[in-house]
């Protein structure tokens, strides 16, 4: 993806990223997360806003700061940070809101093909998870790291 992206400050277990978006709201701390779940090598990314009070995650924050291709330029080079350091992870991304993951699926759409050549990409509907096709809706995205 050749996206301008911001400086990633990760954790020492890489499943925790933090950086600053810049735009016309100002600077804002943002927080990646690969999240553990139930299921062996399967994570849930979270991105939001980093609570000031909690220092978590506030995956329901408005920022319109100007920046969604750099923000998620951004959490492209997370995920594959996450994916040298955890090569069999799959990991499940899905926006907070329908709109937000509209957002996300029209910006894979935008990339696909550089996407489809690094990772395994596929879309949910409902429990199920098909490869990911154009022009279908989805109620999140499931990907693994492609390694040759």
């Amino acid at each position: 993806m050749k996206l301008d992206k911001y400086a990633l400050k990760a954790g020492r277990e890489q499943t925790v990223f933090e950086f600053i978006s810049e735009g016309r709201k100002g600077a804002i701390r943002k927080i990646i997360l690969f999240q553990t779940t139930t299921e062996p090598n399967l994570y849930n990314l979270a991105l939001g806003d980093r609570d000031p009070v909690t220092g978590g995650v506030n995956d329901m924050a408005v920022t319109n700061n100007g920046d969604t291709d750099k923000v998620l330029a951004t959490v492209v080079a997370a995920l594959y940070a996450f994916c040298e350091r955890y090569p069999d992870a799959f990991v499940f991304a899905t926006g907070s809101t329908a709109a937000r993951t509209r957002l996300y699926r029209m910006g894979i759409t935008r990339f696909l093909d550089e996407v489809q050549d690094h990772f395994l990409l596929y879309g949910q509907v409902g429990d199920d998870f098909p490869e990911f096709e154009l022009g279908k809706d989805y109620d999140g995205f499931l990907v693994k790291r492609k390694f040759k």
